[in-house]
């Protein structure tokens, strides 16, 4: 297999900025430093040191993955051989967005369960990922073992296998995380059929080749053979040192050169075989460099034929041909071609990323290694919880206005800046080289919603002139929260809910998945207002999709 290259910057604008990248990477040596993990090139605080030389495991990554294939292929074959109709993976994140990957790309292989990945905690997404819980087995994910949403995803999950007459529940749950976590030994005290161990210097959002992949993979039935002698090859390649000719270092030095130049919006552009890889990169992107006031914003899914202003940088990846200079793009956007031969490289895109990630935040200036702003919407959300335990009942912000008969809040940033101008003409705050995410707390699979939404984010485009972005809560918060809040100050965010026609009980919980969910919108305005954010809360009383869409159209057609 030849290795998948980094082709040249075809447009002119960023040639010499670029150029300075690289040379700058070659000055430090950068290639061999992270692959030796040498932590000066990082920074010359001890402390950070200590921070970064924890994280990087991920270079041994494929090693470590390659040393488990024989026990992964006997654990998918037992799995098999004891009549799972389905595997559903219950995850956040790192733990989720890569096997969300795999299983969209690949599919389960002839003979393999269904494989399904629930990461949201909206009722509506719970409820049929669980209809098949008496032949299904569950793998909860988390590095952590912590994080709020798999555990109560688990609970519901549990309940229903022992509904089934599962009394020994545990047998039929998997679990994968870092060593002596919570989860680790509620596993072991609570029998679970399995216990994937991972590295705990593998972070998250860099673990897609690691345990937290791999597990999922073979589930499913892919080559892992394949995939991990893709991943090597590229991985070798990424010690080539000089920057230029490094399919990671040329693709991060892109990125890198692209926002110290004014442009921090990623534009990625997929086949239609590898748009949930987009999902993949933004979560490893927009987290790992999105702090201290910097950042890249990935956006997804955009049309080809939208036109793209002077923040745009655009990565092209194709698919099975050589990639073309002639993007179709203005001879003023940057622009970087990436090829794959096949989808079995999907492994090694996914180190390539990862290497051009840490390259990105090293030019940047940040630890792309750290998420120091996520815990803010945690916090949040818990204080909100803890006082709906004490009342039953959410406390909720105060609406300013309501439009199509939905109530909106608007964040003191948001009313500062609308300068006496109604709520109705929120999308006049985005201008310039500012994006506007929309971020919606509904059913992420639900072609309805997402179809509205979608035109909705395309218009927002049109209207403003700005990039746009769709992300489904909570699943971003584990992805584009920590972009939003220590990021650039660039964002417009519209936080939109809805009341559940049917909530559903979290178990062994005093609040339900849709108080969870709604806990986590709410949460995550109070973090964005308190970070000086531009923001829009509304609050659909009711899952009416026309709602939506009269509410959407009113704000497409606000004062300007």
């Amino acid at each position: 297999m030849t290795a998948p290259l980094a082709f040249p910057v075809t447009a002119r604008s960023l040639t010499e900025s670029f150029e300075a990248a690289c040379a700058r990477l070659d000055t430090f040596g950068f290639a061999d430093a992270l692959s030796f993990r040498r932590l000066d090139v990082w920074s010359a605080d001890a402390e950070t040191q200590r921070l970064i030389g924890n994280r990087l495991g991920w270079m041994q990554a494929v090693a470590f993955a390659t040393s488990q294939v024989p026990r992964l292929r006997a654990f998918a074959d037992s799995v098999k051989r004891d009549g799972f109709t389905d595997v559903v993976l219950l995850g956040m994140g790192g733990s989720s967005l890569a096997p969300a990957v795999l299983a969209d790309v690949f599919g389960p292989a002839p003979g393999s369960p269904r494989f399904r990945v629930l990461d949201s905690v909206d009722p509506d997404a719970v409820r049929p990922a669980m209809v098949r819980a008496a032949t299904t087995l569950f793998v909860l994910a988390s590095k952590s073992g912590s994080t709020i949403e798999p555990n109560a995803m688990a609970e519901e999950a549990r309940r229903r296998v022992i509904g089934h007459g599962h009394e020994s529940w545990g047998t039929r749950f998997v679990a994968i995380t870092d060593e002596d976590t919570a989860l680790h030994r509620r596993a072991a005290a609570e029998t679970f059929r399995d216990v994937f161990v991972n590295p705990a210097d593998i972070g998250g959002r860099y673990s897609a080749l690691s345990l937290f992949g791999m597990v999922p993979a073979a589930l499913m039935g892919i080559d892992l053979d394949a995939l991990l002698a893709g991943a090597r090859v590229m991985e070798a390649a990424c010690r080539t040192p000089r920057a230029k000719d490094n399919p990671g270092l040329a693709l991060g030095a892109f990125i890198g050169a692209g926002v110290l130049a004014g442009r921090d919006k990623l534009t990625l552009q997929l086949p239609p075989e590898l748009q949930s890889f987009g999902l993949w990169v933004e979560q490893l992107v927009a987290e790992s460099t999105g702090k201290q006031g910097t950042g890249v914003v990935p956006i997804l899914g955009e049309s080809r034929e939208s036109k793209l202003g002077p923040d745009r940088l655009v990565v092209t990846i194709s698919l099975g041909t050589p990639p073309s200079g002639d993007s179709g793009l203005d001879a003023g956007v940057p622009h970087m071609s990436l090829g794959m031969p096949n989808l079995e490289a999907l492994g090694a895109e996914f180190f390539r990323w990862e290497v051009a990630t840490a390259t990105a935040g090293l030019l940047l200036g940040v630890n792309p290694f750290d998420e120091p702003n996520v815990q803010q919407a945690k916090s949040a959300t818990g204080a909100l919880l803890d006082t709906y335990r004490q009342r039953r009942e959410l406390p909720s912000p105060e609406p300013h206005a309501v439009l199509g008969g939905i109530p909106v809040t608007l964040s003191g940033p948001a009313r500062a800046r609308l300068s006496g101008h109604p709520a109705q003409s929120f999308l006049r705050l985005a201008r310039g080289t500012d994006y506007v995410a929309v971020l919606a707390y509904l059913p992420p699979e639900d072609p309805a919603w997402d179809q509205a939404l979608r035109r909705f984010r395309a218009g927002v485009t049109a209207r403003t002139g700005c990039a746009a972005t769709l992300g489904y809560g909570p699943r971003y918060l584990h992805s584009t929260g920590q972009l939003h809040k220590g990021g650039p100050p660039s964002g417009v965010f519209l936080i939109v809910t809805a009341e559940t026609h049917e909530d559903l009980a979290v178990p062994n919980a005093p609040f339900s998945f849709g108080v969870l969910e709604m806990a986590q919108a709410h949460g995550d305005f109070t973090s964005l207002e308190r970070t000086g954010r531009r923001v829009m809360l509304a609050r659909l009383p009711r899952r009416d999709v026309g709602m939506l869409q009269q509410f959407c159209d009113e704000l497409l057609a606000g004062e300007w």
